[in-house]
């Protein structure tokens, strides 16, 4: 490839001739965190006052509030240590969809174990510069990303060696500003959406509790339990050693396949397995249509299945019965992701039993105004 005069060409790309490329090991400092025991949840949560950085906490951009926070006794008593405000994280793991997540701290924060935090040496290098290097440059990751776990994830040492181009501090700065100048535009766009978003919101509480009802509609409506309209089915993960398990025809999903899925339709997945895989999994095919509702993590996140698909265990899917549209139960259910939470209980990590879900109660119409509001 010729290279025009000015440039020169470098194991990261065409670059400035005044350019110089290094990697991150070199130019910063990296560690991570932990969980603390969820089981010790009133001495490591409950009103805990530093905040603590989750994979879902990244947004690729500032940072400014985690949707946890732990207690002083959690970072005495563990290996969490507060990374100071300019420190730039990454998610290690979680799958295509999740490792190369960005953030850079507005506020001091520990993180956990799934998240590296980069903490700069000297002046070579401005935060703002690398959170956009990384960020335009996210799908480095998959080609380094190993397999060793069911989820392909990468290492702190990967980041280490993640080669990055520099310029002067100056010309940094110059580039970030351009940068947060386009942040800024898009957050106003985002910002509208959001507005239309409530919109919605607000007309789905009114259409799906029956406050407000649309023309033609009189009878009455029944409150039953979920397990009532359908059955429940939870998933399960072939043995990962076995190789003939995996990466056959049939897609099999997992909680990172729904928060990576914009549509409310699910049709593809990261992974596949064979119909060997199924049969030793403890997981079943759900058919289209099935509604796909993590139960684990990402409680409350639900999908259609656009396609034959089976799950891992951090599911409890539904098939509706009979009676019941499949469209209603889907948008009924994101109305009741509190109540799913809150039923939540675990030591490692949160999760909502399948007698919790069955238990679930919810009013529903008959199914000629159920498809009319869905």
């Amino acid at each position: 490839m010729e290279v025009k005069p000015g440039y020169k060409q470098t194991k990261v790309g065409v670059i400035p001739e005044d350019w110089k490329v290094s990697t991150l090991g070199a130019m910063a400092q990296t560690s991570s965190g932990t969980t603390p025991a969820r089981a010790l949840q009133d001495r490591y949560y409950r009103n805990g006052t530093i905040a603590w950085v989750k994979t879902l906490d990244l947004n690729n951009s500032d940072l400014v509030a985690t949707s946890e926070r732990v207690t002083e006794l959690a970072l005495k008593e563990t290996c969490l240590r507060v990374y100071p405000v300019g420190t730039v994280l990454v998610a290690m793991y979680g799958g295509f969809q999740q490792i190369g997540r960005t953030g850079l701290l507005r506020l001091p924060a520990a993180v956990n174990q799934a998240i590296t935090a980069i903490q700069l040496k000297g002046d070579t290098l401005i935060s703002e510069y690398l959170l956009g290097t990384l960020n335009y440059r996210v799908g480095y990751w998959r080609g380094v990303a190993s397999s060793s776990r069911k989820d392909p994830n990468i290492s702190s040492q990967d980041i280490r060696n993640f080669p990055i181009a520099y310029t002067s501090t100056t010309e940094q700065r110059a580039i970030a500003g351009a940068l947060s100048d386009v942040d800024a535009l898009l957050g106003a766009l985002d910002q509208f959406i959001a507005k239309k978003r409530d919109l919605k919101q607000a007309a789905m509480q009114q259409l799906l509790t029956g406050q407000t009802r649309l023309p033609g509609f009189h009878g009455k409506w029944a409150v039953k339990r979920l397990g009532d309209v359908a059955q429940i089915i939870s998933g399960g993960t072939p043995k990962t050693a076995e190789s003939s398990y995996w990466n056959g025809g049939i897609k099999w999903c997992t909680p990172t396949d729904i928060t990576g899925c914009a549509s409310k339709y699910l049709v593809q997945t990261e992974r596949t397995i064979s119909q060997h895989g199924l049969s030793n999994s403890g997981a079943q095919l759900l058919p289209a249509g099935a509604l796909l509702l993590c139960s684990r993590a990402t409680i409350g996140e639900i999908r259609i299945a656009g396609c034959e698909v089976c799950t891992n265990q951090g599911f409890k899917s539904l098939v509706c019965q009979p009676g019941v549209s499949n469209e209603y139960l889907y948008y009924k259910l994101l109305t009741m992701k509190q109540q799913m939470v809150e039923r939540a209980f675990g030591s490692t990590f949160l999760e909502i039993s399948k007698a919790n879900v069955v238990a679930l109660e919810l009013s529903i119409p008959d199914y000629l105004e159920q498809t009319a509001i869905a």
